[in-house]
């Protein structure tokens, strides 16, 4: 079930929507505030919670902060292809650009984690599996395109993914994204 990003001023969650809603508002308060700054308090706040619901679903800050990332994951995983396992080349990143758009907190609070373990080793492992999920379903979807089975083509589409995300929840240069987007299709259809 997937509940819409909250507001600060929105009412609790309805029965049932409560772990959904504490994790949208943990992406969104560390998309929009940092990680040094998602805390029970700020999450609670964001989903209209008390803040003791928080610790009873996540036990632990850092609990909360790996489901967390797991439920962007799921979002920014998913956009990959508009048609998985299909094997169209044209299908290729056309969900990205819709992901960023209608779902920026995902990428954001991802690129947060990225930076933070810079500071706090201790979240590494949560950015060697985030890397290491986007190319596992990065690898996927070019081998149903009949791509080679070459990882180094993996890791060089995915740094041009993440580098073109990231330009784009920077900038905002859609038009520029878009036609990035297209010409790495096309190279990819070309290369099978």
């Amino acid at each position: 079930m997937t509940v819409a990003r909250t507001s600060p001023q929105r009412e609790g969650p309805r029965y049932g929507e409560g772990r959904t809603a504490l994790l949208a508002a943990a992406v969104h308060v560390g998309a929009t505030q940092g990680l040094r700054h998602l805390t029970y308090r700020s999450v609670a706040a964001e989903a209209g919670v008390a803040h003791g619901l928080v610790a009873h679903h996540f036990g632990t800050r850092d609990a909360l902060i790996e489901e967390a990332l797991q439920y962007s994951l799921e979002h920014g995983v998913a956009s990959l292809s508009s048609a998985p396992g299909s094997g169209d080349v044209e299908a290729l990143f056309v969900g990205v650009q819709t992901w960023f758009e209608q779902e920026t907190d995902d990428a954001v609070f991802q690129y947060e984690l990225i930076l933070e373990s810079r500071r706090r080793p201790a979240l590494r492992p949560h950015v060697e599996r985030l890397y290491q999920a986007y190319r596992e379903a990065l690898h996927t979807e070019l081998q149903a395109c009949g791509l080679p089975d070459d990882p180094d083509l993996v890791h060089l589409v995915f740094a041009a993914l993440d580098g073109l995300v990231f330009q784009q929840v920077s900038l905002g240069e859609t038009e520029a994204t878009q036609g990035a987007l297209d010409r790495l299709r096309g190279l990819l259809g070309r290369l099978r």
